[in-house]
């Protein structure tokens, strides 16, 4: 059995917080908003996040990040990733020299352009930062029902410790090696889920969404490799089997502000009719200055940029990428 804190409270921490509680292990759930942790101790359930997921009484719950983290074998955040380096400054002092750092969270961080495990690692140099990614809605997971993952660190040993801890036999865990690669994919797969969104809410069919997705991962190699990314890595799990499901299921909360964005409601209006983060509007801006720092085209970032920004109409938006000059595959 492990020591495990989960810092976050919202729908995929309390989804891997139940996967491990089910593992044997001991957890704790930790959230910077006292609400929601009393909300959990009075009823056992987030209805916002997870609505009929019941939290088991023996998982912990705590506002004391102190508290939370002390003696752990290994910590997960599961913050937004707007709050990762926030939170990872919680834990300066707080934790010993090779602690055990797992992060949840997709994005990157859009001031530096930094993914998220740099941005832990520049907080807490000393900790071994691992990350876990794939196709995993939280609601599935938390629902029991078969899912594949893949946990990257740069120390394959702390990679296969941590693939015994997530395992079970409804969540099956491959390791890697590759973090950038995963990170990259697991950021990216949101900005081309709202281009796909969007597509569905002014009607069009499933030969766009194929094409956005088939498309969309072309375009996240591209910027991926140059980078230090591994082809095969983007071709896996967290590559295009997140891109698959980010882009076609419901449970997508960028699927579902590209949906309502489509529909003709402005970012703000889709954000707050989601009502969760949509990382991807964040990630949006990042993929594009990413791209222009590497000189690598990205034609569907671009048009779901003018769309965010400039207020560009989703069906000129499709226009301008059916109008391109035209090329081979």
């Amino acid at each position: 059995m492990a020591t495990i804190s989960v810092l976050g409270a919202g729908s995929w921490a309390l989804g891997i917080s139940i996967l491990l509680h089910d593992n044997g292990h001991d957890v704790t759930i930790w959230s910077a908003i006292p609400e929601e942790i009393e909300q959990l101790r009075q009823h056992h359930e987030n209805p916002k996040y997870l609505p009929g997921i019941v939290i088991p009484d023996a998982i912990h719950l705590e506002t004391d990040i102190q508290k939370a983290v002390a003696d752990k074998d290994v910590i997960v955040i599961a913050t937004a990733s707007k709050y990762i380096r926030n939170t990872a400054k919680q834990l300066i002092g707080r934790i010993p020299d090779g602690q055990i750092i797992v992060n949840l969270a997709k994005g990157i961080e859009s001031d530096s352009l930094s993914t998220l495990s740099v941005v832990i690692e520049e907080e807490l140099p000393h900790a071994k930062v691992c990350v876990l990614s794939g196709p995993s809605h939280a609601e599935e997971v938390a629902r029991k029902l078969p899912t594949l993952v893949t946990i990257a660190s740069h120390d394959q040993e702390t990679a296969k410790y941590l693939q015994q801890i997530f395992a079970s036999q409804v969540f099956r865990v491959y390791t890697s090696e590759d973090v950038l690669g995963i990170e990259i994919g697991g950021s990216l797969k949101n900005v081309i889920a709202l281009a796909a969104g969007m597509a569905d809410g002014v009607g069009y069919g499933d030969n766009v969404k194929a094409a956005l997705i088939t498309r969309g991962i072309r375009e996240i190699s591209r910027l991926a490799i140059p980078m230090g990314a591994k082809r095969e890595t983007l071709y896996g799990l967290s590559g295009m089997g997140d891109l698959i499901v980010t882009c076609a299921s419901m449970h997508s909360r960028n699927r579902r502000a590209g949906i309502l964005i489509g529909q003709g409601k402005t970012m703000d209006e889709a954000i707050a009719e989601v009502n969760m983060v949509v990382e991807g509007i964040v990630s949006a801006k990042a993929a594009l200055q990413l791209a222009e720092k590497h000189h690598v085209e990205m034609p569907i970032v671009i048009q779901v940029n003018k769309v965010l920004f400039e207020n560009l109409p989703v069906q000129e938006a499709v226009d301008n990428l059916m109008m391109r000059d035209l090329i081979s595959e």
